[in-house]
């Protein structure tokens, strides 16, 4: 494939697994159930929706996918269960501005990890976008000083999980990231289990958990497996930003929720950001295959 199609592609998808998940917010209001519970729901049925695509794409040798796993999807799978584990711990421990402001550092931390293990120097660009994104989240929360010291050390664990995941699939391009997955989605949504409160799931609850799972896990882990595999780490990490400023957008869509200026004025400096980096880079990949 042309290298620079290849590149837009990874764009694409990046873009819309960032798409869906900004949904978690919608779904968290729309579901009000206990987190836990919701974070099952999620795992289990993004997980069976993950299979479904699994099944869909390589028909009868779907089963060679599991079975042939190895270790370095056996790390992936790790990284996504513990980074689950440490992102759902960290709610209770930190506030919501902590856990998005040490998300939004997720650039920066791929971009030396993309240089240390896979020596992709990130342009001068994309780290500005990079810089320029995080001050967007931390003006969209307020600079917010009432985190706890263990919460934001489970948030920046969370986001350096999320940042080796990147790297370890920019390291093996041909490792089975769905099934992987799959299998760390079904993990994830065990673990939160033993601690729902599932006496209160009424039908409806239950309609939106499958929903939550299939588009917010199984479209996004899909979607996201597609294009970061096409991408540097680094801008990888940085479009996956626009999670935080699309996810109050869909909330006062759906609730009718009044954003604040500080957060119309925060989510527009990521949205900047991220659009300002793309422009950049496809003027280059312009200019690059003239």
């Amino acid at each position: 494939m042309d290298p620079r199609r290849d590149y837009q592609l990874g764009l694409f998808f990046v873009m819309a697994a960032a798409i869906t998940w900004s949904s978690a917010g919608f779904f968290t209001r729309l579901i009000d159930l206990d987190y836990p519970t919701m974070i099952a729901g999620r795992g289990i049925f993004g997980a069976l929706g993950l299979f479904i695509v699994i099944v869909i794409m390589n028909g009868r040798k779907w089963p060679r996918l599991f079975i042939t796993m190895g270790r370095n999807e056996a790390i992936y799978i790790a990284l996504v269960v513990l980074g689950m584990i440490a992102f759902i711990g960290s709610l209770g421990l930190t506030s919501v501005a902590h856990n998005a402001v040490i998300f939004a550092t997720i650039p920066l931390i791929s971009a030396f990890l993309g240089w240390f293990f896979l020596r992709e120097i990130p342009s001068q660009t994309v780290l500005v976008a990079s810089a320029v994104a995080i001050l967007g989240v931390a003006i969209m929360m307020g600079f917010g000083f009432d985190g706890g010291l263990s919460g934001d050390i489970l948030s920046f664990v969370a986001t350096l999980c999320m940042a080796l995941s990147i790297i370890i699939i920019r390291l093996n391009p041909t490792i089975a990231i769905t099934a992987c997955a799959c299998v760390g989605s079904l993990v994830s949504g065990l673990v939160c289990l033993p601690f729902a409160d599932l006496s209160a799931v009424t039908p409806t609850h239950f309609g939106y958990l499958v929903l939550f799972g299939l588009l917010n896990s199984a479209a996004g882990l899909t979607l996201f497996s597609l294009g970061s595999r096409r991408l540097p780490a680094v801008e990888t990490a940085l479009i996956s930003t626009l999670d935080t400023p699309l996810s109050p957008l869909w909330v006062w869509l759906a609730f009718g929720e009044t954003a604040g200026p500080q957060t119309l004025v925060g989510g527009g400096i990521v949205l900047g950001a991220v659009v300002m980096h793309v422009v950049i880079s496809q003027r280059r990949q312009a200019r690059a295959a003239i």
